[in-house]
């Protein structure tokens, strides 16, 4: 019952690249709805060129716009970095121009470049509680008929009812990303579903197991655990092409390439500033091929992933575009992937359903 999405997090290497790269995006959009992908995730980084679009919620509305069947999800936007009432408002608008296709994918912020909340004039060190706060803020405005009055650390609100009034009831879906174990199991806790970063295979099955334990453990009966289960995501790189060595040829230098590029803005503040928000003594599984990337013939990406498939989780988050990877052969591996890979699952979606 494995569903797929696209993440479509493109790299403009440099400056002179952004123009290409946001319009060659907007047409990979298109063609993912045009091939029956579920979602279409947006990402959001400022200044370094990892992600060519900057603001996803500007870029959601021409997505939204020239699409018409596909979901669109945030994964995620950084709340940390927005006022949450304008947030709150831009969500709703979107959830009206989608008709309720709209997934509002909520986490802190990077966990790693300091310099995007440098930029914004925010301190990094209370990203986390500016993300809780907002949560809570944003959820009250989207389903307050009278409106809100809050006083908390960050922001003193007093508002009259939101508009425009959301498209869903009571408010888009909204889901939660969690980078560590403890933060899944916490949305465990709550019933909540949510959006793991890359990890390998058996770090994937644990926490996925120990998330379904304490889903239990919370007094969740079975109907919950099946929802959240199913309305969970796991992100994992992917490149198919016609054999395993050509995937591998495209692959891998695009992989590391892409890692790289990653790299040079946190090096560089971190020469100037001395200040790196996350020591990683072992490089982690999100920069590794062996964890982060799947790649090779539509037969051998089948069975990755069914091997995810196998865990229980709801669906796969596949980046296919993969930093300076040409468009061309990005769009190639989403054809492959539709319409060789996914079809695969298909009788298992039918037999579930």
């Amino acid at each position: 019952m494995l569903r797929f999405s696209n993440f479509l997090f493109p790299e403009a290497t440099t400056p002179e690249d952004d123009a290409r790269i946001i319009a060659e995006s907007l047409e990979e959009a298109k063609l993912c709805d045009e091939l029956g992908v579920e979602v279409l995730w947006l990402a959001e980084h400022h200044f370094d060129g990892n992600c060519a679009y900057v603001d996803p919620t500007t870029f959601a509305a021409a997505v939204l716009a020239a699409t018409r069947r596909i979901k669109l999800g945030f994964a995620v936007a950084q709340v940390s970095l927005h006022h949450p009432v304008r947030l709150a408002e831009q969500m709703a608008l979107l959830d009206n121009l989608g008709k309720g296709r709209l997934i509002v994918g909520l986490g802190r912020g990077t966990a790693y470049n300091v310099y995007e909340y440098q930029g914004f004039g925010i301190d990094w060190q209370d990203a986390q509680a500016r993300y809780e706060e907002a949560e809570e803020i944003m959820l009250r405005a989207w389903t307050s008929e009278t409106g809100l009055t809050h006083k908390g650390k960050f922001w003193d609100l007093h508002m009259p009812r939101l508009r425009p009034l959301c498209y869903s009831k009571p408010h888009p879906a909204v889901l939660r990303a969690s980078s560590s174990e403890e933060g899944a199991l916490h949305l465990a806790r709550r019933g909540l579903p949510f959006m793991m970063n890359v990890q390998s295979l058996e770090a994937t099955r644990t926490r996925l197991a120990r998330y379904r334990e304490e889903l239990a453990a919370s007094g969740h009966d079975e109907a919950v655990i099946a929802r959240c289960m199913a309305e969970s995501w796991v992100w994992r790189n992917v490149v198919v092409a016609e054999t395993d060595a050509e995937a591998e040829r495209v692959a891998i230098p695009a992989f590391e390439a892409m890692q790289a590029h990653r790299r040079v803005m946190r090096e560089k503040v971190y020469a100037e500033q001395g200040i790196r928000m996350v020591q990683e003594v072992v490089p982690p599984a999100r920069v590794q091929v062996e964890h982060a990337l799947i790649y090779g013939s539509p037969a051998t990406v089948a069975a990755r992933m069914a091997e995810i498939d196998r865990t229980g989780v709801g669906g796969v988050i596949c980046a296919f575009r993969l930093g300076p990877m040409p468009d061309a052969v990005a769009r190639e591996s989403i054809r492959l992937f539709m319409t060789r890979v996914a079809p695969e699952f298909q009788p298992r979606r039918a037999a579930a359903e």
